[in-house]
């Protein structure tokens, strides 16, 4: 338990031996943060040990716990992600007359699990990594390059030292490596020795589209990070144009809540034609509060975060521009913040969608009454955040703004907005 840099020193990374291995950090949602639900998941098979590692939530676990617990299969754990191993552990129908098949292993436990996972699927001297037929969450492959070389795009593939897969695109260039292609979704990719090789692509049902989870492009994901042909950085830039356009304000400055919805910001400002303005001083040595478990946790975390850059923005009209706002704890308190410190007028600009329901694909809001847009009415909420007025991106606005971008290389283009439209990929069995 704890954070990467805590748990892995430099003996620890030196003790490790073998020329492949998988990984996992858990930010859990199903399952909980205890011990025995740390990844990767380690069971023996009649053909020796597989490890999985899952990213996702499976929307159908519940079902699928039941059918392998009647089938005489007996869990360890109440993750979702064990269910996924148990699965694989089993023969598919076609059988298996030359031995264990992996491929029609996971297809099999594809046809029966639709969403939400990124997988990575280890077992000998070959990983799998695989995505759920809607690619709700995202899977990438990179190659990993000599130091030598200067230009990350002039390497040629015989100099290619090795491959890595990852959630996000940003953490390839921290160990010398280079985006390579994302896994498509329901595709299994097998990495080995002999390089990558595509096993198939197993099908959305009724020939649905895509459903990337488009939260991705508003939150979750780190900016420089690369999701369907385009960097996270330049879709949250038009997300701030379009969110201009539906919602200009009568103001002296634009700022921002750092640092996920700055590049909305800037573009923000850019286009209504008023200055961009830091006024807070962010603690970097603080993590994410949306991410605390806790509402008790959150509200310290904003306490410590920011700090006020006053110079900045005394006596000033802000037009406060903010990536989204889930159950409202930050805004609320930033807002009360810049008025203490000197702030005129504070208009609330939001680069999403109201978020009014809950995710079941591996984002943590588990109730509608947590969320703000539920609990207060749109008209009220400038008055419940003390702020002079409180807009929202529309949802096309938002769709268009990532879908601009997108390079779709004869590849078809969707994405989930269930969580703020209430409509989601797949019929809900609960």
């Amino acid at each position: 338990m704890g954070l990467v840099e805590q748990i892995f020193k430099n003996e620890d990374m030196i003790k490790l031996k073998g020329n492949l291995g998988i990984g996992h950090t858990r930010y859990s949602t199903m399952g909980g943060s205890e011990l025995i639900n740390i990844q990767p998941f380690v069971v023996n098979t009649a053909h020796g040990k597989i490890a999985v590692a899952h990213n996702g939530e499976i929307v159908n676990a519940p079902a699928l716990r039941h059918k392998l617990l009647k089938s005489g299969v007996g869990l360890s754990t109440d993750s979702d992600s064990e269910l996924i191993t148990q699965f694989l552990t089993h023969p598919p129908s076609c059988g298996e007359p030359n031995g264990a098949n992996w491929i029609n292993r996971i297809k099999s436990m594809m046809e029966v699990a639709t969403l939400s996972y990124a997988l990575l699927i280890m077992y000998k001297d070959v990983i799998y990594a695989v995505r759920d037929p809607f690619g709700n969450r995202p899977l990438s492959i990179g190659k990993i390059l000599p130091p030598s070389f200067k230009r990350m795009d002039l390497v040629p593939d015989e100099d290619i030292e090795g491959f890595v897969v990852g959630s996000e695109t940003c953490s390839f260039h921290t160990i010398g490596a280079k985006f390579y292609r994302d896994v498509l979704p329901g595709e299994i990719v097998e990495i080995s020795k002999s390089g990558i090789k595509s096993c198939g692509i197993v099908p959305r049902p009724n020939g649905q589209l895509p459903a990337f989870c488009i939260f991705e492009y508003v939150y979750f994901a780190r900016a420089d990070s690369v999701f369907e042909s385009q960097m996270v950085y330049t879709a949250r830039q038009r997300c701030g144009r379009q969110l201009a356009l539906e919602a200009p304000a009568d103001a002296d400055i634009v700022s921002t809540v750092p640092e996920s919805a700055t590049p909305s910001a800037v573009e923000y400002a850019k286009t209504v034609g008023l200055p961009y303005t830091e006024i807070f001083s962010k603690n970097r040595y603080i993590g994410r509060t949306f991410i605390q478990p806790t509402t008790r946790l959150r509200q310290l975390g904003v306490a410590k975060k920011f700090g006020p850059l006053t110079d900045n923005f005394d006596g000033k009209r802000i037009v406060l521009i903010d990536d989204s706002i889930v159950r409202g704890n930050t805004m609320q308190a930033l807002v009360k913040l810049l008025k203490k410190y000197g702030a005129k007028e504070v208009h609330v600009r939001v680069a999403s969608p109201p978020i009014k329901y809950p995710c079941y694909m591996g984002i943590n809001i588990p109730t509608k009454q947590e969320l703000i847009a539920n609990r207060i009415p749109l008209e009220d909420l400038p008055q419940h955040l003390c702020a002079d007025s409180v807009k929202y991106l529309s949802i096309e606005g938002l769709v268009k703004a990532v879908q601009e971008g997108i390079k779709d290389n004869g590849q078809a283009v969707g994405h989930c907005t269930a969580c703020l439209s209430g409509d989601y990929p797949v019929k809900l069995d609960w």
